[in-house]
């Protein structure tokens, strides 16, 4: 039995998953399986209407340090993802990779945009968890809480354009890297202290959109192996 198996793995799956194990590394599928792993933990807890009890101790901590600079601090970087700013990042994006011939990369960023913005839009209508009313917020959303758009998006957005301006310039990857990490985890942490979502919103959109982020990283490289 155990033959069997090594035999139909070594010729049917092992064939398939070399590619992918090329593109992403073992550390970075073993990084998707987690995510993944976690993710459905946290999925079936909201689907069920499981409160966190960390959720609402972990805001109100937060809020205790709130003043006016801070508040406008956060506004503005909150700003950073939300949509209106986002769609001139895109669309900016886009003429940029269009003037310059990447028409790979441009292809898979706006599948990737797209992809995000459906992901997002979805899993909100499948869960349709409120958002924190724990006090007089800043500013007002209307959509559901689960999970974060701003985290999903700001870490698919900046991940992938990091990720375009790492492989033209790889002498500045670690810095191009560093500065899109801070911008992703600023914004998330703004959604939290302006009190518009819970924390486990903004790691399931961080989780979802990495997911995300690199199976598109991933169909770009298998596009760009296949050119040569």
């Amino acid at each position: 039995m155990l033959r069997k198996i090594l035999t139909f793995w070594l010729q049917h799956i092992h064939p398939r998953l070399a590619p992918l194990l090329t593109t992403i590394g073992i550390v970075g599928l073993a990084s998707c399986l987690l995510i993944l792993f976690l993710l459905a933990e946290l999925f079936e807890e909201v689907l069920e209407r499981e409160a966190f009890a960390f959720d609402t101790h972990f805001l109100l901590w937060l809020h205790q340090f709130s003043n006016p600079s801070l508040d406008n601090l956060m506004l503005t970087i909150t700003n950073l993802g939300n949509p209106s700013f986002i769609v001139v990042v895109v669309t900016l994006s886009l003429a940029i990779l269009s003037w310059r011939r990447y028409r790979q990369e441009a292809k898979i960023f706006a599948i990737a945009c797209l992809g995000a913005f459906i992901l997002n839009t979805g899993l909100k209508l499948l869960f349709s968890k409120p958002r924190p009313e724990l006090w007089d917020r800043l500013i007002t959303e209307k959509s559901f809480s689960f999970p974060s758009g701003h985290a999903l998006g700001s870490l698919v957005l900046y991940g992938f354009l990091a990720y375009l301006l790492a492989t033209h310039y790889p002498k500045f990857s670690q810095f191009i890297y560093s500065m899109a990490g801070v911008v992703i985890a600023a914004i998330g942490i703004s959604r939290l202290y302006l009190g518009v979502h819970w924390p486990t919103d903004v790691i399931a959109g961080y989780g979802v959109g990495f997911l995300w982020l690199m199976m598109c990283i991933a169909m770009l490289k298998l596009q760009n192996m296949r050119q040569f």
